[in-house]
């Protein structure tokens, strides 16, 4: 599904959406504004590209990642649980992960996880490969499948 149809699916269901996003920083956004009528199922969201930010911005419990640090399922599924809860959207879709070219915290890049909250909740682990472009790009393309599965 491409995202003028996940947009009218969205729409269809009378439902709206709202991300978080670190490693993909606005692209993912950008990639749902791009679709014209895209403000009648999308309410905004977060781009939380320091760790401390996924806390303060997005709810993401501060203890959560001081024990798992900002690339882990959990801290993505909390992502995008608070994307949805804060935004007031239906679901909630969210980004984590190292874009490289250096490992965080010993976490190779291309290390990601994307994780959709709402009527139903999953988050999937992406190792991915490439320069920064293709992992963000890839890693759109993943967060959006997911909701396509999900919806």
């Amino acid at each position: 599904m491409n995202v003028p149809e996940l947009l009218r699916a969205l729409g269809e269901r009378g439902q709206t959406l709202a991300v978080a996003e670190s490693l993909t920083g606005g692209l993912l956004a950008a990639s749902i504004v791009d679709v014209a009528g895209a403000s009648a199922v999308f309410r905004g969201g977060f781009i939380v590209y320091a760790t401390d930010l996924k806390a303060t911005l997005a709810g993401v419990p501060a203890s959560l990642l001081a024990r798992h640090g900002p690339v882990h399922p959990l801290v993505a599924s909390a992502l995008a649980a608070g994307a949805r809860q804060r935004c007031g959207a239906d679901w909630g879709l969210a980004t984590t992960g190292v874009a490289g070219p250096d490992p965080q915290n010993g976490i190779e890049p291309g290390t990601v996880y994307v994780a959709v909250d709402g009527p139903t909740s999953r988050v999937q682990r992406l190792d991915l490969t490439g320069d920064r472009a293709a992992l963000r790009a890839a890693t759109v393309a993943a967060a959006l499948a997911l909701l396509a599965d999900a919806l």
